[in-house]
């Protein structure tokens, strides 16, 4: 059968943008990496935290943290990578970030140096002429963005990519390039590495000023640089950055993470590893260079260590105390140190007695996430894993803030540690939202549920509390749907390809519980699954094995009229009828997913991105797609495109109180040359856009979106890094 393709007539555009409440989902509890905290050395109480895929957030006097880059839009998504974050001492509400997610091809547009003068409120922003790494590797080396502590203008940032070391001398408006600056860096993680990812030069690792050194012209004299090349770490200029020259009597072997400065004691402190993070590191050393003596020590915590050093904290207060941390010991447990005496000696935060025995000397609080664990156990890590920011709060001992791979962990009894040796550790990523979300399903009478990245996912049974524990079975759910007659059925898969388990699931309780589907083989993961309406036909269109198709948890087994990789759908009425698309063909089963017919071509799409059905009316039938949004009435025999949309992502269907059109329409959609998230009450006659200038919701492409069909404009919003998001109007 061939699909006639017609445009629907209509007006295209609200003018005005609706007025939309937006806030978080939450959480609690971060459920990302934070490779950086920096304090304020000069203003107690600011400080800021720095994540690789979701943007930047302020310190709160409750501990909580508010979002900084939440204009992020489609346009802009790259922004919410931040490879380094730099406050000033002087100025208290002027911050910097350099932003960019990847040097690679994955990111086509050059990084910038954004500003704000009034503590991230509103920012203004400088490009650069190269690309900035914000989730690369090495991103927790840092900062590579330093402030001149005595001449707040001038600003140093170190570069990937070979592009060496920049500076501006007019506070971040212009930059240019310290051609004196003699090393670009060399490391590589993988030369093999075709996608550029791992294979690209991890350049300048961190810029640290000497506070106690004199000046020349206003400017500091003594500037410390960190390089990414195990042969010659670290660099230095006594004359205000004019020359530059290798610090003589370096170690060598190994990559610096981070270059502490303590006044106090005119000492620069070095955390090294034999990776540069931040999921690896087997070696590693931590030194400390006495600057007025010029010698170095080698003061590392570790005997015969099987990790790398990363984050390192020094206390600004109490002279001489210092903290560690491996930056990866997978196993039991990240080790973190504390010295009182310059490194000659230390005390660590857990120890073994006899093996597999442990002293633990904290306890820990999980209030603000319930889901994160607390009690450990040999298979459990509590302290963390990738732990490259460990701070003190330069104006209280007591305080500290270290961030992990899954979120943000602190105290406010440090001192504990020197009496006691025991301190209370806490979950302290209230307001961080960091999750990269890959499926959000909302059945009819049900919670808000969706699929995550790194951490499975949630039933969010509250969208201001958060939940008490992560779906389980799988570490990332790549999907998730419910059967649209029985909508406590529900399935979901996993991404795991190393054929360890199997990655499918099902629920029969609206997620209170799961249980593998064992029809599937252990070498069947990722992609998208579907339930048909009567909950017991799973379709899914896998990763690596192409469309297949269960009934009654039977063996899966091949749909070879469905295209790999398709879009999938089921009819939520009607048991029999699936649906699928791909490369800009439609397609539909009429037998429960065994056999699919090809129904042509969707206008001139050559990609079809996601399929809504209609809850309540069978056959009634969405698809966006490359060229825009298309509907059908009568199973997909027949489509109307409909005005207005250009480009269509991800899209629901939501409750509307209108006696003419029962459901409203929310998605991404490119409307009048504007890449955004729309609105529709009356089927695509008019659209108008509901997110805004504070609310970008980073790429278009990348997020998913669903609707309540219990209460009228609550809409969800999922995103690559930023959690879910939920929408009132």
């Amino acid at each position: 059968m061939h699909l006639f393709s017609v445009v629907s007539a209509g007006v295209v555009l609200s003018a005005l943008a609706d007025a939309y409440t937006w806030k978080n989902v939450k959480t609690g509890g971060g459920g990302g990496f934070t490779p950086g905290i920096v304090f304020n050395t000069g203003t107690k109480g600011v400080a800021y935290a720095r994540t690789d895929i979701g943007g930047l957030y302020k310190l709160n006097s409750d501990d909580s943290w508010t979002a900084l880059t939440d204009w992020v839009n489609s346009s802009t998504w790259n922004n919410w990578g931040i490879d380094a974050v730099a406050t000033d001492a002087l100025k208290s509400q002027t911050v910097y970030a350099a932003v960019g997610a990847y040097t690679n091809s994955w990111d086509p547009s050059n990084g910038a140096i954004i500003r704000s003068n009034d503590a991230g409120t509103t920012w203004s922003k400088t490009q650069l002429p190269f690309k900035v790494g914000g989730n690369m590797p090495g991103r927790g080396m840092g900062e590579r963005l330093a402030i001149d502590p005595k001449l707040s203008s001038t600003l140093y940032f170190g570069a990937r990519s070979g592009h060496g070391l920049w500076k501006s001398t007019d506070s971040g408006v212009t930059w240019s390039n310290v051609t004196k600056f003699p090393n670009v860096g060399n490391y590589v993680a993988d030369a093999t590495d075709s996608t550029g990812y791992n294979s690209d030069n991890q350049g300048i690792a961190w810029v640290t000023f000497d506070s106690n050194s004199s000046t020349i012209a206003g400017a500091t004299s003594t500037i410390f640089v960190g390089v990414a090349d195990t042969a010659n770490s670290v660099y230095v200029s006594e004359d205000a950055g004019s020359s530059w020259s290798r610090l003589a009597g370096q170690p060598t072997g190994f990559l610096p993470h981070k270059g502490k400065l303590s006044p106090k004691e005119h000492a620069l402190y070095i955390s090294y590893s034999d990776g540069s993070g931040p999921y690896d590191g087997t070696n590693g050393s931590v030194w400390r260079y006495d600057i007025t003596a010029s010698s170095w020590k080698d003061i590392s915590p570790g005997v015969d260590p099987y990790y790398g050093y990363g984050g390192l904290a020094v206390d600004l207060q109490k002279p001489g105390t210092i903290m560690v941390a491996t930056l990866n010991s997978w196993y039991p447990d990240a080790i973190i140190w504390r010295s009182n005496n310059s490194g000659a000696s230390w005390t660590p935060i857990w120890e073994w007695t006899s093996y597999p025995s442990e002293n633990f000397y904290y306890g820990m609080s999980n209030t603000n996430a319930p889901w994160i664990p607390t009690v450990h156990d040999i298979n459990t890590k509590t302290i963390g894993w990738m732990i490259e920011s460990l701070e003190i709060d330069p104006f209280d001992s007591n305080h500290w803030l270290y961030g992990t791979g899954l979120s943000v962990y602190g105290g406010h009894d440090l001192l504990d540690w020197d009496t006691k040796h025991n301190v209370s550790i806490s979950v302290l990523a209230n307001g961080i939202e960091e999750t990269s979300v890959q499926g959000l399903v909302a059945p009819p009478g049900e919670s808000l549920i969706s699929a995550m990245g790194d951490i499975g996912g949630f039933v969010h049974s509250s969208l201001t509390a958060p939940p008490a524990a992560e779906l389980p079975l799988f570490t990332t759910s790549t999907s998730i749907d419910y059967a649209g007659q029985v909508p406590k059925t529900l399935v979901r898969t996993g991404d795991a390809s190393d054929g360890s388990a199997i990655q499918i699931a099902l629920s029969y309780d609206a997620g209170a519980t799961w249980s593998l589907d064992y029809g599937a083989t252990t070498s069947q993961y990722g992609g998208n699954a579907v339930l048909n309406a009567g909950g017991d036909t799973v379709l899914w269109s896998t990763s690596a094995n192409g469309v297949l198709v269960s009934q009654y948890t039977s063996s899966f087994s091949a749909v070879s009229s469905l295209p790999s990789g398709a879009a999938v759908a089921s009819d939520k009425v009607n048991s029999t009828v699936f649906y699928g698309g791909s490369a800009g063909s439609f397609y539909v089963s009429r037998d429960t997913g065994k056999t699919f017919t090809s129904l042509g071509k969707l206008g001139s799409s050559s990609a079809v991105n996601k399929i809504v059905v209609n809850p309540t009316v069978a056959g009634d039938v969405w698809a966006s797609t490359d060229t825009g949004l298309f509907h059908s009435t009568n199973y997909g025999s027949s489509f109307s495109q409909i005005a207005g949309p250009t480009v269509g992502y991800a899209f629901a269907l939501g409750k509307s109180s209108s006696n003419t059109y029962k459901y409203n329409i929310f998605g991404f959609f490119t409307v009048n040359g504007l890449e955004a998230l729309f609105e529709s009450k009356d089927v695509g006659s008019t659209w108008t856009e509901i997110s805004d200038s504070a609310h970008g919701f980073g790429s278009a492409s990348s997020n998913p979106v669903t609707a309540s069909l219990d209460t009228e404009g609550l809409v969800f919003v999922g995103t690559n890094g930023r959690g879910v998001f939920y929408g009132t109007p």
